[in-house]
This record gives structure tokens, C-alpha cells and sequence, in this order.
């Protein structure tokens, strides 16, 4: 029984590396989209997890697609779309907002990582989008939270919903997602070239942190 087994799970494991393999042949937006599926259904493969994939890595990164996401420590790009090391290049901040250093970080991955896809995920229940709707316009605290809230407030997106009154979560969500979609492929010298000569694709995702699912806005 027990050599059965053992003989079970290598066939499983065995199974499962295959199944890996094949899925090299997809394009950037499918693996994570199959990924995210495996995550949803509670079924991750947990793929480039080992410590012969980080010593391979040593010799240099090529990961196949930059997420752009919140630094919310539900939202773990690497985990929701189920893929290992050297596979994401994650950039991480508080309402997925993008600054200087932000930028810098996307031209690094297009220029010298060869990255052809960025994806913009925000999320459902989003705390910088809920601090930046509850303060009205008026955020009085004395920190560097302020500068997120002022970001978000500025962007033209937020202040259409605004004006015109239809101003929720959900909708500022949507809205945040959009305003940095059209940044970034407005963003010069790098971004801005090279999506217009179709070089590069830039989308939008919404993360639902209760299903555990990823929509992606194409």
C-alpha cells in the first residue's frame, strides 16, 4: 500500500510538471490566465518554486509578463496567477498607483528584460481608493499617505465619476485601472513608442479578493 503510494504522488508530480511544460507554448496573457484559473479553482500548480530554478535564474531573468499592482498583502501577483520565480516582474504600490520610480522600473522590464505585456491589476475592496473616497477632498493627516489620496484625486478619470456624481468604490476602482492604462501608454520616450508600433500590450484587470478571480479588461 504504501509503494503505491509513493508511486501515486510521483505520478502526480510527474502529471503536473507536464502539464507545466505544455503550457510554455501559450502566449504571456494566457499563462496568466490559465494561472489565475488554477488559483481561483483552488488548484495551484506552485510552478519555478525550487532551488534548482534559482540557482538557474543566477545566470539571468526573463520574465514574460509586469503586473502593476496594489501592495495590498492579499494581492500577491506571483500567487493569484500561479507562477514562480523569474516568471512575473511585480511592481507593487498602494492603489497600484505609478510614479517616477514606477516608470522607471516598467521602461527597465520593456528595455532590457523584453517584456511585451503589462497588465494594470487593481482590486475589489481597494483601501487607498476607500481613503481617498472617505477624505472628500480633504485629507488632513500629516503623512505620506496624502500624496496616494492627492495622486488618485488628480487623476482625470476620478474627477469625471466626480463631476458627475457617480463617484462609488467600484466605479473609482475602474477608473483608477483606466487612468493608468492611458498613462502608461502615453508614457515617454519608451512606453509610448513602443505600444504604438504594437510593440508592447498594456491592459487592465480587476482582482476579486473573495473568488479569488482575475478579470481581465482587454
Amino acid at each position: 500500500m504504501i509503494k503505491r503510494g509513493l508511486l501515486y504522488l510521483l505520478f502526480i508530480s510527474v502529471l503536473s510538471a507536464c502539464s507545466h511544460t505544455e503550457n510554455t507554448n501559450l502566449s504571456p496573457l494566457q499563462k496568466l490566465e490559465e494561472g489565475n484559473k488554477r488559483f481561483a479553482s483552488g488548484k495551484p500548480v506552485h510552478p519555478d518554486e525550487t532551488l534548482e530554478r534559482l540557482r538557474e535564474l543566477k545566470k539571468g531573468q526573463h520574465p514574460f509578463a509586469i503586473v502593476v499592482s496594489c501592495s495590498d498583502s492579499r494581492v500577491p501577483a506571483e500567487l493569484v496567477f500561479d507562477q514562480g520565480l523569474g516568471d512575473i516582474f511585480s511592481i507593487r504600490t498602494a492603489g497600484n498607483v505609478i510614479g517616477d520610480y514606477e516608470l522607471g522600473s516598467l521602461e527597465y522590464a520593456i528595455e532590457h528584460l523584453d517584456c511585451k505585456l503589462i497588465v494594470v491589476m487593481g482590486h475589489k475592496d481597494c483601501g487607498a481608493i476607500k481613503a481617498f473616497i472617505n477624505s472628500n477632498g480633504h485629507y488632513k493627516h500629516a503623512d505620506h499617505i496624502k500624496n496616494i489620496i492627492n495622486y488618485i484625486e488628480s487623476e482625470n478619470e476620478e474627477k469625471n465619476l466626480t463631476s458627475t456624481s457617480k463617484l462609488s468604490v467600484d466605479k473609482a476602482i475602474d477608473a483608477n485601472i483606466a487612468h493608468s492604462i492611458n498613462f502608461l501608454k502615453l508614457a515617454e520616450p519608451i512606453l509610448k513608442e513602443r505600444f504604438v508600433q504594437n510593440k508592447i500590450t498594456i491592459i487592465g484587470a480587476l482582482y476579486d479578493i473573495e473568488s479569488g478571480k482575475v478579470t481581465f479588461k482587454k
